[in-house]
Protein backbone atom coordinates (compact mmCIF):
# COMPACT_ATOMS: atom_id res chain seq x y z
CA UNK A 1 0.00 0.00 0.00
CA UNK A 2 1.11 3.55 -0.67
CA UNK A 3 0.10 6.77 1.06
CA UNK A 4 -0.26 10.45 0.33
CA UNK A 5 -0.70 13.53 2.46
CA UNK A 6 -3.97 15.41 2.07
CA UNK A 7 -4.62 18.90 3.38
CA UNK A 8 -6.94 21.89 3.24
CA UNK A 9 -4.20 24.27 4.33
CA UNK A 10 -5.13 23.94 8.01
CA UNK A 11 -5.60 20.23 8.67
CA UNK A 12 -3.30 17.59 7.17
CA UNK A 13 -3.04 13.83 7.45
CA UNK A 14 -1.97 10.79 5.46
CA UNK A 15 -4.36 8.41 3.69
CA UNK A 16 -3.85 5.21 1.74
CA UNK A 17 -3.94 5.81 -2.01
CA UNK A 18 -6.68 3.21 -2.31
CA UNK A 19 -9.88 4.09 -0.47
CA UNK A 20 -12.36 1.37 0.46
CA UNK A 21 -15.95 2.18 -0.46
CA UNK A 22 -18.55 0.60 1.81
CA UNK A 23 -21.84 1.54 0.14
CA UNK A 24 -23.36 -1.94 0.31
CA UNK A 25 -21.84 -3.06 3.61
CA UNK A 26 -24.51 -4.32 5.97
CA UNK A 27 -27.11 -4.58 3.19
CA UNK A 28 -26.29 -6.19 -0.15
CA UNK A 29 -22.95 -7.28 1.30
CA UNK A 30 -23.69 -9.19 4.51
CA UNK A 31 -22.08 -8.37 7.84
CA UNK A 32 -19.66 -11.31 7.87
CA UNK A 33 -18.34 -10.59 4.40
CA UNK A 34 -18.17 -6.85 5.07
CA UNK A 35 -16.08 -7.40 8.20
CA UNK A 36 -13.77 -9.80 6.40
CA UNK A 37 -13.20 -7.23 3.67
CA UNK A 38 -12.51 -4.50 6.22
CA UNK A 39 -10.08 -6.73 8.12
CA UNK A 40 -8.18 -7.63 4.97
CA UNK A 41 -8.04 -4.01 3.78
CA UNK A 42 -6.49 -2.94 7.06
CA UNK A 43 -4.13 -5.91 7.06
CA UNK A 44 -2.93 -4.79 3.61
CA UNK A 45 -2.19 -1.31 4.95
CA UNK A 46 -5.40 0.45 3.94
CA UNK A 47 -6.37 3.40 6.11
CA UNK A 48 -8.98 5.35 4.12
CA UNK A 49 -12.63 4.23 4.29
CA UNK A 50 -15.62 5.92 2.65
CA UNK A 51 -19.33 5.82 3.48
CA UNK A 52 -22.43 8.07 3.54
CA UNK A 53 -25.66 8.61 5.43
CA UNK A 54 -27.98 7.53 2.60
CA UNK A 55 -26.42 4.35 1.24
CA UNK A 56 -28.56 1.42 0.11
CA UNK A 57 -31.87 3.14 0.83
CA UNK A 58 -32.71 2.05 -2.71
CA UNK A 59 -32.04 -1.57 -1.69
CA UNK A 60 -34.21 -1.50 1.42
CA UNK A 61 -31.56 -0.18 3.81
CA UNK A 62 -31.95 2.58 6.36
CA UNK A 63 -29.28 4.77 4.77
CA UNK A 64 -27.07 4.41 7.83
CA UNK A 65 -26.36 0.68 7.53
CA UNK A 66 -22.75 1.06 6.41
CA UNK A 67 -22.05 3.77 8.99
CA UNK A 68 -23.47 1.51 11.70
CA UNK A 69 -21.47 -1.51 10.57
CA UNK A 70 -18.27 0.53 10.43
CA UNK A 71 -18.95 1.85 13.90
CA UNK A 72 -19.43 -1.61 15.37
CA UNK A 73 -16.38 -2.95 13.57
CA UNK A 74 -14.10 -0.12 14.73
CA UNK A 75 -15.30 -0.51 18.31
CA UNK A 76 -14.65 -4.25 18.27
CA UNK A 77 -11.23 -3.89 16.63
CA UNK A 78 -10.18 -0.82 18.61
CA UNK A 79 -8.53 0.60 15.50
CA UNK A 80 -10.25 3.93 15.00
CA UNK A 81 -7.10 6.00 15.60
CA UNK A 82 -5.25 4.31 12.72
CA UNK A 83 -8.00 5.05 10.19
CA UNK A 84 -9.29 8.01 8.22
CA UNK A 85 -13.06 7.89 7.91
CA UNK A 86 -15.03 9.82 5.29
CA UNK A 87 -18.79 10.14 5.16
CA UNK A 88 -21.29 12.32 3.31
CA UNK A 89 -24.49 14.22 3.99
CA UNK A 90 -27.06 16.16 2.03
CA UNK A 91 -28.44 13.40 -0.21
CA UNK A 92 -30.53 11.57 2.36
CA UNK A 93 -34.28 11.57 1.78
CA UNK A 94 -35.95 14.89 2.46
CA UNK A 95 -39.30 13.12 2.36
CA UNK A 96 -38.93 9.50 3.56
CA UNK A 97 -42.11 8.54 1.71
CA UNK A 98 -40.57 9.39 -1.66
CA UNK A 99 -37.71 7.65 -3.47
CA UNK A 100 -34.26 9.09 -4.06
CA UNK A 101 -33.38 9.98 -7.62
CA UNK A 102 -30.37 11.46 -9.38
CA UNK A 103 -32.68 13.42 -11.67
CA UNK A 104 -35.30 15.98 -10.60
CA UNK A 105 -37.23 15.67 -8.43
CA UNK A 106 -34.26 14.39 -6.40
CA UNK A 107 -35.80 14.44 -2.90
CA UNK A 108 -32.38 15.26 -1.40
CA UNK A 109 -32.12 17.08 1.94
CA UNK A 110 -29.63 19.54 0.49
CA UNK A 111 -26.79 21.45 2.11
CA UNK A 112 -28.47 24.05 4.27
CA UNK A 113 -26.80 24.94 7.56
CA UNK A 114 -29.65 23.19 9.39
CA UNK A 115 -29.06 19.90 7.55
CA UNK A 116 -25.28 20.06 8.01
CA UNK A 117 -25.51 20.86 11.72
CA UNK A 118 -28.06 18.10 12.30
CA UNK A 119 -26.67 15.32 10.14
CA UNK A 120 -22.93 15.59 10.85
CA UNK A 121 -23.24 14.79 14.59
CA UNK A 122 -25.69 12.03 13.72
CA UNK A 123 -23.13 10.43 11.39
CA UNK A 124 -20.46 10.65 14.08
CA UNK A 125 -22.81 8.95 16.51
CA UNK A 126 -23.65 6.14 14.10
CA UNK A 127 -19.95 5.68 13.35
CA UNK A 128 -19.16 5.67 17.07
CA UNK A 129 -16.46 8.32 16.68
CA UNK A 130 -15.91 11.78 18.13
CA UNK A 131 -14.68 13.36 14.91
CA UNK A 132 -15.08 12.71 11.18
CA UNK A 133 -11.86 12.95 9.21
CA UNK A 134 -13.51 13.90 5.90
CA UNK A 135 -17.07 15.15 5.53
CA UNK A 136 -18.47 15.69 2.03
CA UNK A 137 -21.52 17.48 0.85
CA UNK A 138 -22.89 14.52 -1.10
CA UNK A 139 -24.47 16.43 -3.99
CA UNK A 140 -24.02 20.13 -4.71
CA UNK A 141 -27.05 22.17 -3.64
CA UNK A 142 -27.65 25.22 -5.81
CA UNK A 143 -30.86 26.12 -3.99
CA UNK A 144 -28.92 27.01 -0.83
CA UNK A 145 -26.68 30.06 -0.72
CA UNK A 146 -23.09 28.87 -1.12
CA UNK A 147 -21.91 31.12 1.71
CA UNK A 148 -24.33 29.36 4.07
CA UNK A 149 -23.08 25.90 3.15
CA UNK A 150 -19.41 26.87 3.39
CA UNK A 151 -19.94 28.59 6.75
CA UNK A 152 -21.70 25.53 8.17
CA UNK A 153 -18.77 23.27 7.27
CA UNK A 154 -16.41 25.85 8.77
CA UNK A 155 -18.39 25.82 11.99
CA UNK A 156 -18.02 22.04 12.26
CA UNK A 157 -14.28 22.39 11.71
CA UNK A 158 -13.98 25.04 14.42
CA UNK A 159 -15.93 22.76 16.78
CA UNK A 160 -13.53 19.89 16.06
CA UNK A 161 -16.23 17.61 14.70
CA UNK A 162 -14.67 17.32 11.23
CA UNK A 163 -11.14 17.48 9.90
CA UNK A 164 -11.36 18.32 6.19
CA UNK A 165 -14.53 19.30 4.33
CA UNK A 166 -15.30 18.24 0.78
CA UNK A 167 -17.94 18.30 -1.91
CA UNK A 168 -19.15 15.69 -4.39
CA UNK A 169 -21.11 15.64 -7.65
CA UNK A 170 -20.34 19.24 -8.45
CA UNK A 171 -19.31 21.52 -11.31
CA UNK A 172 -15.71 22.70 -11.21
CA UNK A 173 -16.68 26.37 -11.13
CA UNK A 174 -18.71 25.72 -8.00
CA UNK A 175 -15.67 24.16 -6.32
CA UNK A 176 -13.61 27.25 -7.13
CA UNK A 177 -16.33 29.62 -5.90
CA UNK A 178 -16.78 27.65 -2.67
CA UNK A 179 -13.05 27.75 -1.99
CA UNK A 180 -12.98 31.49 -2.65
CA UNK A 181 -15.95 31.93 -0.31
CA UNK A 182 -14.07 30.04 2.40
CA UNK A 183 -11.11 32.37 1.91
CA UNK A 184 -13.41 35.38 2.32
CA UNK A 185 -14.83 33.91 5.51
CA UNK A 186 -11.39 33.09 6.88
CA UNK A 187 -12.01 29.35 7.16
CA UNK A 188 -10.45 26.27 5.61
CA UNK A 189 -11.67 25.53 2.07
CA UNK A 190 -12.85 22.26 0.64
CA UNK A 191 -9.85 19.93 0.59
CA UNK A 192 -11.59 17.07 -1.23
CA UNK A 193 -13.77 16.67 -4.29
CA UNK A 194 -15.35 13.28 -5.00
CA UNK A 195 -16.56 12.66 -8.55
CA UNK A 196 -17.22 9.69 -10.77
CA UNK A 197 -14.14 8.79 -12.79
CA UNK A 198 -12.76 5.82 -14.66
CA UNK A 199 -10.77 4.94 -17.76
CA UNK A 200 -14.08 5.27 -19.63
CA UNK A 201 -15.28 8.83 -20.17
CA UNK A 202 -18.81 10.09 -20.76
CA UNK A 203 -19.88 11.96 -23.85
CA UNK A 204 -19.94 15.73 -23.25
CA UNK A 205 -23.33 16.96 -22.09
CA UNK A 206 -24.45 20.22 -20.54
CA UNK A 207 -25.44 19.70 -16.91
CA UNK A 208 -23.43 16.51 -16.42
CA UNK A 209 -21.46 17.65 -13.37
CA UNK A 210 -20.73 14.41 -11.55
CA UNK A 211 -17.63 13.34 -13.53
CA UNK A 212 -14.02 14.40 -13.17
CA UNK A 213 -13.18 16.74 -16.04
CA UNK A 214 -9.85 17.88 -17.49
CA UNK A 215 -10.64 21.30 -16.04
CA UNK A 216 -10.96 19.88 -12.53
CA UNK A 217 -7.68 17.98 -12.91
CA UNK A 218 -5.99 21.14 -14.14
CA UNK A 219 -7.36 23.13 -11.21
CA UNK A 220 -6.23 20.51 -8.68
CA UNK A 221 -2.75 20.51 -10.23
CA UNK A 222 -2.55 24.31 -9.93
CA UNK A 223 -3.12 24.54 -6.17
CA UNK A 224 -0.94 23.63 -3.20
CA UNK A 225 0.38 26.91 -1.81
CA UNK A 226 -0.49 28.76 1.42
CA UNK A 227 -2.58 31.17 -0.65
CA UNK A 228 -4.24 28.36 -2.64
CA UNK A 229 -4.44 25.25 -0.42
CA UNK A 230 -4.31 21.73 -1.85
CA UNK A 231 -7.29 19.88 -3.27
CA UNK A 232 -7.45 16.08 -3.48
CA UNK A 233 -9.74 14.26 -5.90
CA UNK A 234 -11.36 10.97 -4.97
CA UNK A 235 -13.03 8.89 -7.67
CA UNK A 236 -16.11 6.75 -7.19
CA UNK A 237 -17.06 3.94 -9.59
CA UNK A 238 -13.45 3.70 -10.87
CA UNK A 239 -14.23 0.21 -12.22
CA UNK A 240 -17.60 1.31 -13.57
CA UNK A 241 -19.44 -1.25 -11.43
CA UNK A 242 -18.06 -4.20 -13.35
CA UNK A 243 -18.14 -2.44 -16.71
CA UNK A 244 -14.35 -2.37 -16.93
CA UNK A 245 -13.76 -6.08 -16.51
CA UNK A 246 -16.69 -7.46 -18.50
CA UNK A 247 -16.84 -6.75 -22.21
CA UNK A 248 -20.46 -7.90 -22.26
CA UNK A 249 -21.65 -5.58 -19.50
CA UNK A 250 -23.89 -2.67 -20.40
CA UNK A 251 -22.24 0.71 -19.83
CA UNK A 252 -24.22 3.52 -18.22
CA UNK A 253 -24.15 7.14 -17.14
CA UNK A 254 -23.29 8.64 -20.51
CA UNK A 255 -20.36 6.26 -21.04
CA UNK A 256 -22.13 3.90 -23.47
CA UNK A 257 -20.66 5.12 -26.75
CA UNK A 258 -18.24 3.72 -29.37
CA UNK A 259 -15.12 5.37 -27.95
CA UNK A 260 -15.73 3.78 -24.54
CA UNK A 261 -16.18 0.36 -26.11
CA UNK A 262 -12.93 0.81 -28.03
CA UNK A 263 -11.08 1.96 -24.93
CA UNK A 264 -12.41 -0.95 -22.91
CA UNK A 265 -11.25 -3.41 -25.57
CA UNK A 266 -7.82 -1.75 -25.61
CA UNK A 267 -7.62 -1.95 -21.84
CA UNK A 268 -8.20 -5.69 -22.01
CA UNK A 269 -5.47 -6.04 -24.66
CA UNK A 270 -2.99 -4.09 -22.56
CA UNK A 271 -3.84 -6.04 -19.41
CA UNK A 272 -3.21 -9.33 -21.22
CA UNK A 273 0.10 -8.04 -22.59
CA UNK A 274 1.47 -6.98 -19.18
CA UNK A 275 0.06 -9.86 -17.15
CA UNK A 276 -2.46 -7.94 -15.08
CA UNK A 277 -6.24 -7.80 -14.97
CA UNK A 278 -8.23 -5.04 -16.69
CA UNK A 279 -9.39 -3.78 -13.31
CA UNK A 280 -5.83 -3.54 -12.03
CA UNK A 281 -4.71 -1.64 -15.10
CA UNK A 282 -7.67 0.73 -14.80
CA UNK A 283 -6.83 1.48 -11.17
CA UNK A 284 -3.11 1.85 -11.89
CA UNK A 285 -4.02 4.28 -14.71
CA UNK A 286 -5.75 6.49 -12.12
CA UNK A 287 -3.10 6.13 -9.42
CA UNK A 288 -0.15 6.94 -11.66
CA UNK A 289 -1.68 9.73 -13.71
CA UNK A 290 -0.07 13.15 -14.07
CA UNK A 291 -2.73 14.33 -11.61
CA UNK A 292 -3.26 11.21 -9.48
CA UNK A 293 -6.65 10.59 -7.92
CA UNK A 294 -7.65 8.33 -5.05
CA UNK A 295 -9.93 5.54 -6.31
CA UNK A 296 -12.82 4.65 -4.01
CA UNK A 297 -13.04 0.93 -4.62
CA UNK A 298 -16.33 -0.74 -3.77
CA UNK A 299 -16.04 -4.52 -3.49
CA UNK A 300 -18.39 -7.25 -2.36
CA UNK A 301 -15.97 -10.14 -1.87
CA UNK A 302 -12.45 -10.83 -0.67
CA UNK A 303 -11.49 -11.93 -4.17
CA UNK A 304 -12.51 -8.56 -5.58
CA UNK A 305 -10.55 -6.80 -2.85
CA UNK A 306 -7.42 -8.86 -3.51
CA UNK A 307 -7.61 -7.94 -7.18
CA UNK A 308 -7.89 -4.25 -6.33
CA UNK A 309 -5.01 -4.44 -3.87
CA UNK A 310 -2.87 -5.82 -6.67
CA UNK A 311 -3.11 -2.43 -8.39
CA UNK A 312 -1.39 -0.57 -5.55
CA UNK A 313 2.09 -1.57 -6.72
CA UNK A 314 1.35 -1.78 -10.43
CA UNK A 315 3.31 0.91 -12.27
CA UNK A 316 2.43 1.45 -15.91
CA UNK A 317 5.47 2.19 -18.05
CA UNK A 318 5.37 5.33 -20.17
CA UNK A 319 4.86 3.35 -23.36
CA UNK A 320 1.95 1.46 -21.81
CA UNK A 321 0.35 4.68 -20.60
CA UNK A 322 0.88 6.30 -24.00
CA UNK A 323 -0.82 3.34 -25.61
CA UNK A 324 -3.78 3.62 -23.24
CA UNK A 325 -4.08 7.37 -23.74
CA UNK A 326 -3.72 7.41 -27.53
CA UNK A 327 -6.51 9.14 -29.38
CA UNK A 328 -8.18 7.21 -32.24
CA UNK A 329 -5.90 7.41 -35.25
CA UNK A 330 -2.78 8.31 -33.29
CA UNK A 331 -1.24 4.94 -34.03
CA UNK A 332 -1.01 5.85 -37.71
Amino acid sequence: MHYRTVSDGVTSFDVSTLCLGTMNFGTRTDDETSRAILDRFIEAGGTFIDTANNYSVWAGGSGRDSEDLLGRWMTERGNRDSLRIATKLGAAQKDPSKPLSSTPPTNFEGLSSEVIRRQAPASAKHLGIDHIDVLYGHVDDRDTDLAETVAAFGELQRDGLIGIAGISNVATWRVVEAREEARRQGIAPYGFVQQQYSYLHPAPKYGRNNFVTPGLLDYAASVGTPERPPLAITAYSPLHQGGISRLDKQLWGGVDHPTSHARRALLHEVAADIGATPNQVALAWLLGAAVPVIPVVGVSSLAQLEEALGAADLVLDDDVRDRLDAEPGDEG
